[in-house]
């Protein structure tokens, strides 16, 4: 009522109407709005206003997707979001939080894994494609259908590949065939199409509906036109094998594929013949990944004999030029991670058993960290930690600033999978070997020895969220079972609250 009052503010000398006080108040931060709060009455309701506490609470990334009516005071929900961060950073950096194994012993052996906003997808040797959604706590995971033929009787040939975004889910089988599920509709695949020969890569689109392959020296794009119709948009004949195949994120009009295949790098958009962005014969790409406007590439040198070191090669997409050579190690780039990294960084593991980061305007790396001993497998950045996987089996969280480790787990099987956001990180350890000579007493059994399987982990780090009646699964269980325990990972269990 005081505010609908004052109409003119004393600014030292002179009186300003409230608005144009309030455009002023506009460029200052939270710790000056503080201290104008205290210079008198008139200037505290200003300093307080809602509008100038709701542009601050959008500007840190807070509350995006909210209009400014949807609380009452911004100043307090600004101070909530900013505790619950700082909190999730403490429970990141000493593991304090909850986590779950997702299986499926029926499975078989773990083929492929791949998540988006927290629901994770996996394909397994049985031929068997499952979906978790790990923003709830009650797992069950329901059996994506394959699309049976008349003489589809016998055994599903293996899973290759699955990928999954928000609308769609994915998988391509060791005989070719690729199935596609709306998430929307349920278990039956939408459109399914055949490749004559095994498939090498498997693409899906961040957004909308686009799926690429790639068999043989082929890449096929499809997606659905206006009304729903699935066709293919797009056939690519391609001079050698692919072994790396992405979407561009966010493109508008017909879909753009960036393929590499041994040493050669291609560009393929819609109706245009496929264009070569990179080409050295001799040094083959090891590791591939695209944002909206680049590519980001690992080739494999000559050695040093050549002085040809091993480097991860940046091109713009627009222009097709090279941007930046970054790096220059002994082993070959393993994986790199462009994509879900900050503005201007990228971070790349590396067969010698280092995860580095650069910054793209440099060519040196800002940090690395002698993180795997057989080589780094997955890896992902924020703007204050890197999570790495390896080839032996250790996860490993850093922080960046420090180039320290914070935390590591290990399981069997080599890491091939690492997703994270702020609250939640999802990791899959994928045998090598998918037919392990005495996996099963008789080759019918169902279910496959525990330690050939494979495994996917789900942390959940903001357990403040969790509500009390979605309890995890293994706190379920009677006290009277012993369960293996894994050291600092508190968990929520129902008596916790006598």
């Amino acid at each position: 009522s005081f505010q609908n009052e004052i109409n003119e503010v004393p600014f030292f000398d002179i009186q300003l109407p409230y608005e144009l006080a309030l455009k002023i108040f506009q460029y200052l931060g939270k710790t000056e709005l503080g201290r104008c709060a205290q210079v008198s009455r008139t200037w505290k309701v200003l300093a307080e206003d809602e509008v100038l506490w709701y542009r601050l609470c959008q500007q840190e990334g807070y509350l995006l997707d909210t209009s400014i009516s949807d609380h009452s005071c911004w100043k307090l929900a600004l101070k909530d979001c900013r505790a619950k961060e700082r909190t999730l950073r403490t429970n990141w950096k000493n593991r304090v939080g909850a986590v779950s194994q997702l299986q499926y012993e029926l499975g078989k052996i773990l083929c492929d894994v791949h998540s988006r906003d927290g629901v994770v997808i996996a394909g397994y040797t049985s031929g068997e494609v499952r979906l978790w959604d790990t923003r709830t706590w009650d797992y069950t995971a329901p059996i994506l259908e394959p699309m049976h033929g008349p003489g589809d009787a016998g055994p599903q040939p293996h899973v290759s590949f699955v990928r999954i975004n928000s609308s769609l889910a994915v998988a391509a089988y060791e005989d070719g065939t690729v199935s596609v599920w709306s998430l929307m509709i349920g278990r039956e695949p939408i459109h399914r199409y055949q490749h004559n020969q095994r498939i090498q890569a498997l693409a899906l689109g961040s957004e909308g509906a686009t799926v690429a392959t790639a068999s043989g020296f082929e890449v096929k794009v499809e997606s659905p036109d206006d009304r729903g119709f699935w066709q293919t948009t797009g056939t690519f004949e391609i001079q050698k094998l692919v072994n790396f195949l992405n979407l561009v994120p966010d493109v508008l009009g017909s879909p753009v594929a960036v393929a590499a295949a041994e040493d050669i790098v291609y560009l393929l958009k819609g109706e245009e013949p496929g264009k070569i962005l990179h080409s050295v014969y001799g040094q083959p790409v090891t590791c591939l990944d695209v944002s909206a406007h680049e590519a980001a590439f690992g080739i494999k040198g000559f050695g040093w004999l050549l002085n040809e070191p091993n480097q991860v090669l940046l091109y713009n997409l627009e222009t097709s030029q090279c941007l930046k050579k970054l790096g220059n190690s002994m082993g070959d780039f393993t994986c790199v991670n462009l994509q879900d990294s900050p503005p201007n960084m990228l971070v790349t593991g590396n067969k010698d058993r280092r995860v580095r980061v650069y910054d793209l305007r440099k060519s040196d790396s800002l940090c690395s960290l002698y993180a795997h001993r057989l080589g780094v497998s997955a890896v992902q950045m924020d703007d204050w930690k890197i999570v790495s996987g390896g080839e032996e089996g250790l996860v490993c969280v850093w922080d960046q600033r420090m180039g320290t480790k914070l935390w590591e787990t290990h399981a069997r099987h080599p890491v091939r999978y690492i997703w994270f956001n702020s609250h939640s990180l999802i990791t899959a350890n994928i045998p090598d070997d998918k037919t392990p000579r005495g996996a099963s007493i008789m080759d019918d059994d169902l279910t496959a020895h525990r330690k050939h399987r494979g495994i996917i982990y789900a942390y959940e780090f903001s357990v403040d969220q969790l509500a009390v009646e979605s309890v995890l699964p293994i706190c379920r269980s009677s006290y009277d079972e012993v369960t293996g325990y894994n050291y600092n990972i508190g968990l929520a269990v129902p008596y916790d609250n006598i």
